[in-house]
């Protein structure tokens, strides 16, 4: 009896080593295999802005970054997973004062409050709250290029204007009074990722996806882009759209 139990504990470890190893050796393999040009770039803006943040994260596994150099059209807002070692891409909409013709390029930034623009600069985000669009994630901004985004209300959250379905219709995604908006799917990912003392940093980097630089954009001196009938909260809100 004494002889059989040794036998099936020697099975046993066995089994459960060979398991092992071949659970684990795929996920060597797969970390192993090199970052391309454009991730490596992203990797260490996402280091150096979690080092000038210092003392006041409260988290440093996830890194937001917002490359305003890219039209909303293309997934230009990425989730740097620091300690993950891995990058995920989404959309994100800014903001009207930065994009008076409604083509879905930036033109520019700004600080002032009433501009209803998009701020470059480096955030850090703070807990959650129930505001205009529901659930928030508050911002505060540690540059002076952005100094003025707690007074401005600019925050990170979901609206319809950011949905695949307007992106169908419209070819880019609407504007936003400054803030960060995302899809739906997209911003609950972002309030798992972001919320609660990590860091957010937007500029117009204009990386593409293999890490070449996207041409700096001029804006055309053309009509700006309007639905042909709007509804009544269109009118009330020129972001919904």
């Amino acid at each position: 009896m004494y002889i059989g139990a040794m036998k099936r504990r020697e099975l046993l470890t066995g089994s459960l080593a060979a398991g092992i190893s071949l659970t684990v050796a795929p996920r060597v393999f797969a970390q192993a295999s090199p970052h391309g040009l454009r991730d490596r770039k992203l990797f260490e803006i996402a280091r150096t802005q979690q080092e000038k943040a210092g003392s006041l994260l409260w988290r440093r596994d996830f890194v937001g970054i917002a490359d305003f150099g890219l039209r909303s059209s293309e997934p230009r807002f990425h989730f740097v997973n620091v300690e993950g070692d891995r990058i995920d891409s989404f959309r994100v909409a800014h903001g009207t004062g930065s994009d008076p013709e409604h083509d879905g390029w930036l033109n520019w930034f700004s600080n002032q409050n009433g501009s209803n623009a998009t701020s470059a600069g480096t955030y850090m985000t703070y807990g959650w709250y129930t505001g205009r669009y529901g659930t928030s994630i508050r911002l505060d901004g540690l540059d002076r290029t952005n100094s003025n985004a707690l007074d401005r209300a600019i925050v990170m959250h979901r609206a319809q204007y950011a949905e695949p379905e307007h992106l169908a219709r419209w070819g880019r995604l609407g504007r936003s009074n400054g803030c960060f908006a995302m899809s739906d799917a997209d911003f609950k990912l972002a309030l798992l990722h972001l919320g609660g003392g990590r860091v957010l940093y937007a500029d117009r980097l204009g990386l593409g996806p293999d890490g070449q630089i996207v041409e700096p954009y001029t804006p055309p001196a053309i009509t700006p882009l309007t639905p042909e009938t709007p509804t009544a909260t269109q009118q009330a809100n020129p972001g919904v759209y």
